[in-house]
C-alpha cells in the first residue's frame, strides 16, 4: 500500500496514536520533543505539516488537543 506520508510523518503519526491509546489524552509538542530528541521548532513545524496535508487536526492555541484524521490501519509501527 502507498503511503501519503514520508516515513519521518508516520513516525509522528503513530506516536501521537499511541501516546493518546496509552495516556487517554493526546500529547504535547513537548512529549513528542523528548521522544524524538529533537528541538521545540522541528516538533511545531512537523504538526503544522502534518496538519496542512490533512492528517491531524488541532486548535491553534489549546495544549492538547491534537487529533488524528487517518484510520489505525493507514499508520506504521512505532519504531
Amino acid at each position: 500500500m502507498k503511503t501519503r506520508f514520508t516515513e519521518k510523518q508516520g513516525q509522528y503519526l503513530a506516536f501521537i496514536h499511541y501516546y493518546t491509546k496509552v495516556n487517554g489524552r493526546p500529547p504535547a509538542e513537548a512529549d513528542m520533543q523528548r521522544y524524538f530528541r529533537v528541538t521545540p521548532p522541528s516538533v511545531h513545524q512537523m504538526v503544522l505539516t502534518l496538519e496542512a496535508n490533512g492528517f491531524i487536526e488541532r486548535v491553534p492555541g489549546q495544549g492538547r488537543s491534537i487529533r488524528l484524521l487517518i484510520p489505525r490501519e493507514e499508520l506504521p509501527d512505532l519504531e
